[in-house]
């Protein structure tokens, strides 16, 4: 007999095996007390409730608000009250495990970036139905649940689009340019009639407008069913216009009046400017997406810091299993070089914590009984029992992915110029289309001359120029960038960052080198301090912890000798003593003081000035004394200072967000003149700072190198990652500065100013264009050569005027020019 273990039907019972009909749960014996864990049969419930629960209502449940499974008290007819039951069946936490982060959305669900509908998902990726743009993923967590690869799957159709483009509107290019070029034209004369030539040039156009842009066509239709018309309804319009008008021309030349026509008896074609424009669309299209793959790249690399099992001590037994079915208040064995599962505190030996994915400090933690330790961070040292507190959605790593995808999906793409007034432009267009058709019909009787002149306004109409003048820009600009160490991945971070006001920085990583540095050793006794350094080293050579390998290098830089020692102890939380020439000696903290038995002679108020300064200090001692003192510190770049300078003689206001203390966080804020910073951040600090001057106005970015930053650089308007630093970082952010130089950012909002001041010259080259010329194509004034070489000398325009950014002089004096780039 079976039942369902919900008991949605109270004691209901069937006789064979199957789903729940109410909850969808699998039915379980009557008899079966305790879900096997590894039975293939438990995987098959697994999966099948897995799959019921991804097309169910999008809630998001608490652990404690769950049905209670078996104690494990072991008592089979426990009723799940005593102090050891534990808090979710095996179903439920596979249901946790699937639990959306991102604000209750289910596994495979895909929202538009532009929000046209509200918060309303798909169940599969696609284009939105609204503005045609590339459906993104809302991303879940958990062991079942994999960041799927449409994003990535999509940028790779629309790059091999692109190829396809470019092979084929090249030789479409050169055949129509061709003659404009002396020489070239009389080659091309010499290889082809002008019908042949034609009838190529038609031939390579059928690939670019029925396969590669065949996309580009379907969303301008889209645009018209709903009326909102877009940069897809003024290319689709246009390029399908300039390819039929074309296509008319090179089959049935005979229907167009003889007053248009060029030599060969044919009126001019537009082949080339179709197919130049749908390949540059398709280029911006495939950037796009490229943006979004990265942000799901970031989300995978922080879903690959969890491991995939863990070892739970079940009845006294070690047992490893899968991450998912770890409860609240189980207790798991973390192994040196392990990664920590869970969230949750230790209960039984030690060890020595890398945290620098939630602190982004370097120095690891030493953890003793009562510590909190945090899944994801590594276990570097030493081995503890833990007992788990936070699992599933509610661990700090789950958070930290959580606020990545809600910045993710809260980051709407924007509008280009093209876009906003083709809103206005298309209607226009279409209206003075219409209205050349009926005068030259009505008025002069004249129909044929009406339908040709009515499609030429269509033509004109077409951005050839105005298609140019965005991406060529964004292109040279980008490659300037490159050559500078600033690599910019969107056209939208180019845009934005000349906006930026407010500028948040890590501290570790960032504003310092990121790793502890020896800074000094001081002698408290009779020996020099060179012999200090000597026995700090000699201890610390046994060791592996990052401070010991600092003291270690820096007295081999010294050359000072480190001897052979015996007798090595680590003590965690105190330091390490060991023994030279028989001789007991240590260096640690007070501590390690107390256990040797030392007296404090030295001089408290020294520590407390190296302290302040954001130095870490370690006492050297032998059994009766303290010897001295070495210090380590986390130095500060040396291109630094001249940066926050830079960037706050263009107006930008620097806020400092470290995970770091009190004393260092104000020194190094005081030493760089930094104008505010908050110690003691952890990630969804650094996130929701993030978000609370956004609400006030403020146009931020933020820039970071760990694991601990990513959240607040996805969240930011412009997100910055130094090079050097975690891959997780540089998925998250819009512009990678390769040698983590904070100039950088000086640099990236100088090329911004000038690349949207060129953007705007483009755009009004490309307007001109059309304004002048759909007024002569509507009169009857359009002379074929004329427009083509109008339509040239405008293109010509845009290219050339283009890389005038490559003169960018990204290191002039900021100081004479900061009015230019405040605004």
């Amino acid at each position: 007999m079976y039942q369902c273990p919900m008991k949605c039907e109270g004691e209901k019972t069937y006789e064979s095996e199957g789903k729940c009909p109410k909850c969808g749960m699998f039915l379980q014996k009557i008899d079966e007390k305790v879900i096997p864990i590894h039975s293939e049969s438990q995987n098959e419930h697994e999966h099948t409730h897995n799959h019921s629960l991804n097309h169910k209502g999008h809630e998001k449940h608490n652990l404690h608000d769950v049905h209670k499974r078996p104690c494990s008290c072991g008592e089979a007819d426990c009723d799940g009250t005593c102090e050891r039951a534990c808090h979710c069946s095996f179903e439920e936490m596979n249901h946790m495990s699937h639990i959306q982060v991102s604000g209750g959305q289910s596994k495979g669900a895909f929202i538009c970036p532009m929000r046209c509908e509200g918060e309303k998902t798909y169940d599969k990726p696609g284009d939105c139905p609204v503005c045609g743009m590339h459906l993104i993923e809302v991303v879940s967590f958990g062991e079942y649940t994999e960041v799927s690869d449409s994003g990535l799957e999509a940028y790779k159709e629309m790059k091999h689009r692109l190829i396809i483009s470019v092979i084929f509107a090249l030789p479409v290019f050169l055949l129509a340019m061709g003659e404009l070029i002396p020489g070239l034209d009389l080659f091309i004369e010499s290889l082809f009639t002008k019908k042949v030539n034609l009838l190529v040039q038609f031939a390579l156009t059928i690939p670019v407008i029925f396969y590669t842009s065949r996309f580009i066509f379907v969303k301008a239709v889209k645009s018209f069913k709903g009326f909102n018309l877009n940069m897809f309804t003024l290319i689709g319009i246009g390029t399908g216009s300039a390819w039929i008008f074309s296509t008319v021309a090179t089959f049935i030349p005979e229907i167009f009046p003889v007053s248009i026509k060029v030599h060969g008896g044919y009126p001019p074609v537009y082949y080339e400017t179709t197919v130049i424009i749908l390949t540059l669309v398709i280029l911006g299209q495939m950037l796009e997406l490229f943006a979004h793959s990265k942000t799901n790249s970031a989300i995978k690399e922080l879903l690959n810091l969890v491991p995939a099992t863990a070892i739970v001590i079940r009845n006294g037994e070690d047992i490893e299993m899968p991450l998912s079915e770890v409860v609240v208040e189980d207790r798991l064995r973390v192994k040196p070089g392990n990664k920590i599962p869970v969230d949750g505190f230790v209960i039984s030996g030690s060890g020595v914590v890398d945290e620098s994915m939630i602190s982004g400090e370097p120095i690891p933690q030493e953890k003793v009984q009562g510590d909190k330790v945090t899944g994801g961070t590594i276990n570097t040292n030493g081995s503890f029992v833990m007992e788990a507190k936070q699992v599933g959605g509610d661990t700090v790593l789950a958070r930290i992915i959580e606020m990545v995808n809600e910045a993710a999906l809260s980051k709407a793409p924007i509008q280009k110029l093209a876009d906003r007034v083709a809103g206005y432009f298309v209607p226009a267009v279409i209206i003075i289309s219409i209205l050349t058709l009926v005068t030259w019909g009505l008025i002069f009787n004249n129909w044929q001359l009406g339908i040709v002149n009515s499609i030429a306004v269509l033509i004109i109409a077409c951005p050839c120029a105005l298609g140019l003048a965005t991406p060529v820009s964004i292109m040279v600009g980008t490659g300037k960038g490159a050559q500078k160490g600033v690599l910019i991945k969107n056209a939208k971070s180019i845009e934005q960052m000349r906006r930026v006001t407010t500028v948040l920085v890590d501290k570790t990583g960032t504003l310092t080198v990121g790793k502890p540095t020896y800074k000094d050793t001081v002698s408290t006794s009779e020996i020099n301090r060179l012999d200090v350094l000597s026995i700090a080293a000699s201890i610390d050579k046994n060791s592996e912890h990052p401070l010991a390998q600092a003291i270690v290098k820096a007295a081999e830089t010294e050359n000072v000798s480190i001897n052979q020692t015996d007798d090595f102890k680590m003590y965690t939380g105190e330091g390490v003593t060991a023994r030279i020439d028989s001789e007991l000696y240590g260096i640690g903290n007070e501590k390690l003081m107390g256990r040797l038995g030392v007296q404090p002679n030295y001089d408290s108020s020294l520590v407390e000035a190296l302290q302040s300064t954001g130095q870490t200090v370690m006492f050297v001692m032998n059994t009766s004394q303290i010897l001295g003192l070495v210090s380590v510190h986390d130095p500060i770049k040396e291109s630094t200072a001249s940066a926050v300078q830079t960037l706050h003689e263009l107006g930008v206001k620097i806020m400092m967000l470290t995970g770091d203390n009190e004393n260092t966080a104000r020194a190094v804020a005081h030493e760089l003149g930094i104008d505010a910073y908050m110690a003691g951040c952890l990630p969804e600090d650094k996130f929701e700072k993030v978000k609370e001057l956004q609400s006030e106005g403020a146009f931020v970015s933020m820039a970071g190198d760990g694991i601990n930053d990513s959240p607040a650089i996805a969240q930011a308007d412009v997100g910055i990652a130094m090079g050097t630093g975690t891959d997780v970082a540089v998925e998250s952010s819009d512009i990678t500065l390769v040698s983590g130089d904070l100039s950088g950012i000086a640099k990236a909002k100088v090329l911004s100013v000038g690349v949207m001041k060129n953007i705007k010259q483009n755009l009004f080259f490309a307007f001109v264009y059309n304004a002048l010329g759909i007024p002569v194509a509507a009169f009857g004034l359009l002379n074929p050569i004329f427009a083509g070489v109008a339509m040239t000398l405008s293109s010509v325009s845009v290219l050339t005027n283009a890389l005038r950014i490559r003169r960018i002089d990204l290191q002039l004096n900021y100081h004479q020019t900061r009015d230019t780039f405040i605004n």
